[in-house]
């Protein structure tokens, strides 16, 4: 025997794996696809684009929404415009507006969002020294004064004087196009060819550039570019730190400014460890300085998520927004911007400088730089870092190994809370990264594949193992319950319609009052509510995992315990039963408000062995059980109308039963059997039952003792106790009647209190 177990034992498995096998190979397909698009071997832009809408869901749900005082932003509105006149103003306008900033205000930093690509022509000076060269050339002192005039009309070189050592970082713009144009003079770049040592970075590449004029880029040397990083459905998420020109790399203007404020400590990126080959993985860059460092995070592209606080705009709550018109106008307390970071910029929908952001179409320019020098401060921000690909791989594989492991051995409940279980599971593992730890991870495409392992299982069982499940429904449909087929399809060589000797538990359901309703409602009206009472009852029973086995007119027949076996027979039965009556008295509630009598229920429960099987004949077969206990089972319902009580149930469905309390209603012997049998009454689930209704109870067995031992004296001290009976009064006025007959008769030793019933 021990050497054969193994081999039993294998060939169950090896059998389950043969039926198995096909369900398995179609469990285990989400998490190839899912690999293949996270691998980048076969990209799915709408598992992209879904990932997209998950972090702008996450990132408008935990925005702060409040004030950061350390960033301001200056303004050229509509107001501005207005008032100071159409863009772009003229650079001793700008000149003013930087030393009201920088002298009276006391900016910490000031950042330019714009570019001054040409020439201040507005003062005229170029139209006067072309007519001193010209026809006013021989006009005495015009052009003495004209030199005399020449600083106070080159509004160039005031604005460079006014940015000259000052703490001012300039705004410029790269290009990417055919020509590759340039205007303007670049900073000097943070990042050299000769830092990397032949070492290349994956950043933003342009080929051109609108930069500033060089007087002004030589008055202020520190400059950042402005551009932003447009996915593919055109929203700005993330801002490059660095990008690429010629073979160098530039510095953002928000980093720019945020190193102006730190004294311009040294750039320098970081790669990950073992990043020597040609194209290294580059984890973020690092600001060094005095020998200490700070390191900020960045994607692969050397560009970081930009952490939106609000919804943007001068309404949005984030920064504040300083109307440029008011600064120029001296508007301002002094010192109001002291040791604030101050960005210019606009806001004015002519100027071009709205973008869509994950948390609103038109989103201010300037502010997404604000948002991102705020997470410079912060020294903290949402990042995917550089492991991220790694994370998504690994979490696709574990989540899809278990899926397929286990979801082809489940049925629909446990497939459901599996995949439900997982997906909750791995949604709460990226927002507690994302919420703890500022790490972006990618999300869409597990969860997608969650859901496509599950939808494809489902549909599996339902489309391919469903033709196995037809044959066994057509075969055993007519006699088992469309609820229990799919337990018998797991194992359909464990069910066998052949009769077979089992202990069950057997139900007989009457409609009381059935009489009176037809005689006063028409046929069709009579059959639809016979139709909705039954579907009630219909409903509880298959609640309960019992088997209906015939209607017979207002009368319902169930078993429990076949064909699908259940330990808790009885129990189930009885539990039936109780909602049964509670079902009943639903429709009685119905029927008050339609002005329709009342109807009643009796129910009969017996266990005991029954034979169990497909019973008829060549022209009609039933499965059905037949045998003494289901005899009794009929007899009892019939006893219901005699105690007045909705359910009678035998010794031997109570004693498999004692989840509930039971009231004993008496002895009987019924139509063909000559040994008496208790019957009982259920109260109610064990535990839930009224403390008043287990007293009266109580009160009831001991006067039904005192019955029994014929001690009629003890009967009439007991019978006011008896009064508050749960089981009702007609059990009483049996009794009482019983009570007025046996106390005539002589004393009877061989009584047992047994009463005999001749009919149903």
């Amino acid at each position: 025997m021990t050497h054969q177990a193994p081999s039993v034992q294998a060939k169950r498995w090896s059998a389950a794996l043969r039926r198995r096998g096909l369900r398995l190979l179609v469990a285990f397909l989400p998490m190839l696809l899912a690999l293949l698009h996270a691998s980048g071997a076969w990209r799915m832009p709408v598992l992209d684009r879904l990932d997209q809408i998950i972090y702008d869901i996450r990132l408008r749900a935990t925005m702060p929404r409040t004030l950061d005082e350390r960033v301001v932003i200056v303004d050229i509105d509509e107001r501005s415009l207005e008032e100071v006149g159409h863009w772009p103003w003229g650079r001793d306008k700008l000149a003013q507006l930087t030393q009201e900033l920088l002298e009276r205000q006391q900016a910490a930093v000031l950042g330019f969002d714009v570019v001054f690509s040409e020439p201040d022509g507005s003062s005229g000076l170029r139209h006067l020294q072309r007519l001193a060269q010209g026809a006013l050339r021989d006009v005495p002192g015009y052009g003495q004064a004209l030199q005399k005039l020449a600083p106070k009309l080159d509004f160039d070189q005031r604005f460079a004087e006014v940015l000259r050592g000052q703490s001012v970082v300039l705004g410029y713009y790269f290009t990417s196009d055919r020509d590759g144009g340039a205007r303007g003079q670049l900073p000097q770049p943070v990042v050299t060819r000769q830092q990397l040592m032949g070492q290349a970075l994956r950043a933003t590449a342009w080929n051109g550039h609108g930069s500033n004029i060089p007087s002004l880029a030589q008055a202020a040397p520190v400059a950042g570019f402005f551009n932003a990083m447009s996915d593919d459905d055109g929203v700005v998420r993330s801002l490059p730190l660095l990008a690429q020109y010629q073979g160098q790399y530039y510095e953002s203007l928000a980093l720019a400014v945020f190193r102006t404020l730190l004294g311009l400590p040294e750039v320098r990126p970081s790669f990950a460890a073992g990043g020597t080959q040609e194209w290294a993985a580059v984890q973020g860059i690092e600001l060094h300085q005095d020998g200490r460092s700070q390191l900020i995070p960045t994607d692969d592209r050397l560009a970081v998520l930009v952490p939106y606080r609000g919804p943007g705009g001068q309404r949005g709550g984030s920064f504040s927004y300083v109307s440029a018109s008011d600064v120029l106008r001296g508007k301002l307390p002094a010192a109001q911007l002291r040791d604030k970071v101050v960005l210019v910029g606009s806001t004015a929908p002519g100027l071009q400088d709205l973008r869509a952001t994950p948390v609103g179409g038109a989103y201010p320019g300037v502010e997404a730089h604000a948002n991102l020098i705020a997470r410079f401060l912060d020294g903290q921000g949402p990042v995917q870092p550089d492991y991220a690909l790694g994370f998504d791989l690994a979490q696709i594989a574990i989540a899809g190994l278990l899926l397929g492991l286990l979801l082809p051995w489940m049925g629909a409940g446990l497939a459901l809370a599996l995949s439900i279980s997982v997906f909750a599971a791995l949604v709460g593992l990226n927002l507690w990264l994302f919420l703890s730890h500022s790490l972006v991870f990618p999300l869409a495409t597990v969860l997608v594949m969650v859901l496509l392992a599950f939808a494809l299982n489902m549909s599996y069982g339902y489309f391919v193992e469903s033709r196995t499940k037809r044959g066994l429904a057509h075969l055993f449909g007519t006699y088992v319950p469309p609820e229990l087929v799919d337990e018998m399809v797991r194992e359909p060589e464990r069910y066998s319609m052949q009769a077979a000797m089992r202990e069950l538990t057997v139900m007989f359901c009457d409609i009381r009052g059935f009489t009176t309703l037809s005689e006063r409602m028409e046929p069709v009206q009579l059959q639809a509510l016979l139709n909705t009472l039954f579907s009630r009852l219909t409903h509880v029973i298959r609640q309960q995992r019992g088997t209906i086995d015939k209607y017979m007119g207002d009368c319902v027949m169930a078993f429990w315990g076949a064909p699908v076996a259940a330990p808790d027979h009885a129990h189930l039965a009885v539990q039936a039963a109780l909602d049964m009556v509670q079902a009943v008295h639903g429709v009685n509630t119905e029927h008050q408000a339609q002005g329709l009598p009342a109807i009643g229920v009796g129910v009969g429960l017996n266990t005991g062995p029954m034979c169990v099987g497909d019973m008829g004949s060549d022209v009609r077969r039933s499965y059905t059980v037949i045998g003494d206990a289901v005899n009794l089972g009929s007899r009892l319902e019939g006893l219901c109308k005699a105690y007045g009580v909705e359910i009678v149930a035998s010794e031997s469905a109570r004693a498999q039963a004692p989840g509930f309390v039971w009231l004993e209603l008496d002895r009987v012997r019924v139509k063909g059997k000559e040994q008496a049998v208790a019957i009982y009454y259920p109260l109610g689930v064990a535990g839930r039952v009224a403390s008043e209704n287990l007293q009266a109870m109580e009160s009831w067995h001991r006067w039904l003792a005192a019955f029994r031992a014929q001690n009629w004296p003890l009967c009439d001290e007991l019978w006011p106790s008896i009064q508050s009976n749960p089981a009702g009064d007609k059990l009483l006025h049996f009794y009482a009647q019983r009570l007025q007959e046996r106390r005539v008769l002589p004393y009877d030793p061989d009584w047992d209190g047994a009463t005999h019933f001749d009919t149903k």
